[in-house]
């Protein structure tokens, strides 16, 4: 009787143990799918730790937007760090003065030819006769175009210059070219003022006194305006 009574209870022992351990293995279970759960909620809303939302990625070869702002749209590039993009239609910048004029070919030159042709017979001396070709450019204000010439001992030099509207102010100088850097003096200049200018007027020219010949460079600047402008050498 005392045997099974003790058989009896060690059966009972051994079920409620099976049951303890299955209790244990379902309430493990349930801890990790909850666990999984929340970290996968977590990534999709874009938690740390986590991936961007899909269609948030900066395009490649964009930096990513700053906090706040909005990534740039496919197809553009970001303004760098404190710069501000310019406004659609704004015009170019104006180029800085002193800077070069567009050289054109003598053939442009024809409608302001006659009015040098004008001015070289009104201002320079009797018996002068043109150098070359006439020097045209499309001048902006400030600008400055250039031609070398060659001085000849003894012989006495002009140079007319003209332009068209709205250029309101033309000069003309005759400056050395010297063998060392930085040193260009001028060997005369225009006293006009105007649209027009003659360095050189009758009675008087520049008379290159030396007994050698000496490159030298005839320079015509617009100072007022802007549009095509003309100047040529004359030589007795």
């Amino acid at each position: 009787m005392i045997d099974a009574l003790l058989g009896g209870v060690t059966r009972g022992s051994r079920a409620l143990g099976s049951l303890a351990l299955a209790a244990l293995v379902l309430s493990s279970a349930a801890a990790c799918k909850k666990n999984q759960d929340a970290q996968t909620a977590g990534y999709q809303q874009g938690q740390p730790g986590g991936q961007p939302a899909p269609g948030t990625q900066p395009a490649p070869g964009q930096p990513a937007p700053a906090p706040g702002q909005p990534a740039p749209a496919p197809g553009t590039t970001a303004p760098a760090p404190g710069t501000t993009a310019p406004a659609p239609g704004t015009p170019a910048p104006a180029p800085a003065p002193g800077g070069k004029a567009t050289q054109l070919d003598a053939t442009a030159g024809a409608v302001v030819q006659p009015i040098l042709n004008e001015l070289a017979k009104k201002e320079t001396v009797a018996g002068a006769k043109p150098v070359g070709t006439a020097l045209v450019g499309n001048f902006g204000t400030n600008t400055t175009l250039e031609t070398q010439v060659q001085l000849q001992p003894n012989k006495c030099y002009s140079v007319v210059a003209t332009s068209l509207p709205p250029v309101s102010e033309v000069n003309v100088q005759l400056i050395a070219v010297a063998p060392i850097p930085g040193l260009a003096p001028v060997l005369a200049a225009d006293g006009d003022t105007g649209p027009s200018a003659v360095l050189g007027r009758k009675p008087n020219c520049y008379k290159w006194a030396l007994p050698l010949a000496a490159p030298a460079k005839v320079v015509v600047t617009v100072t007022g305006g802007s549009g095509l402008a003309a100047a040529q050498l004359y030589e007795k």
